[in-house]
Order: C-alpha cells, then sequence, then structure tokens
C-alpha cells in the first residue's frame, strides 16, 4: 500500500514539472514552487545508495560522507582516500569496478516501506 502511495506521489510530482518551463539559471529554477504536500510534510527520507556504499568508507565529516567517496579518492586525491584504496583494492581498480559487489541482495523494499511509514514519513527520495 506505501510503495503505491510512493509511486503515486512521485507520477504527481513528475506531473507537476512537465508543464513548466525552466531556464538553465538560478533564477529560474529558484521560481519554482515547492508542492503543497512537500512542504506540509515536515518529515520526509532521503536514502543516498549507490555503488559508493560497496567499500562503506565514511569516516566522519574530517574524511568526508560515502556519497562523495569517488570525488574524495579521484577528484582532490585525499591522501586518506588514497590511503584507503590502497589497503583494501588491487592497483588499477576503479570507481566501476565496485558495480558488480553492489548487488544489493539484502534489500527488501516492503520492510523498508514499514520502518518509514511506522517512522511517520511522508515521502521517500532515493537518490545514487
Amino acid at each position: 500500500m506505501i510503495m503505491a502511495k510512493v509511486e503515486v506521489c512521485t507520477f504527481l510530482l513528475a506531473l507537476s514539472f512537465v508543464s513548466a518551463q525552466y531556464q538553465p539559471n538560478w533564477g529560474s529554477l529558484d521560481a519554482r514552487p515547492l508542492p503543497e504536500w512537500y512542504d506540509q510534510a515536515k518529515f520526509g527520507i532521503f536514502l543516498h545508495w549507490g555503488a559508493y556504499a560497496v567499500p562503506s568508507y565514511g569516516g566522519g565529516s574530517a574524511q568526508g560522507a560515502s556519497e562523495w567517496f569517488w570525488w574524495d579518492w579521484q577528484g582532490e586525491q585525499k591522501q586518506w582516500a588514497v590511503d584507503f584504496m590502497q589497503r583494501n583494492y588491487q592497483s588499477g581498480f576503479t570507481y566501476a569496478d565496485f558495480a558488480p559487489s553492489f548487488t544489493a541482495e539484502l534489500f527488501d523494499p516492503d520492510a523498508w516501506a514499514d520502518l518509514f511509514q511506522a517512522a511517520g514519513a511522508r515521502y521517500v527520495v532515493l537518490t545514487s
């Protein structure tokens, strides 16, 4: 039941953006209205889940969060991230090499939906 509600909300949200025309600049994007349901929800959950979950490294604010792992490792080449990769992965390992290990084998969407509903969440956004 909750998944059906999430699908309807996602569809309605997408539909609300289809009819609007925005320009590729902050002024135009900032002019878009918040959907009423979102503005009134008060509590929602954003899930950050992707290939960066495979190394499971998020060493705290000083060392970044796991969703920034690629940037810390390859973009800024922060020493902690480079050291972590050298200690745990073979030379030449790339970010794309994490993908086959991202299996989500224990993912149970019904259990997640039950948990989010019990917590009082009015919306859930998955970002990867």
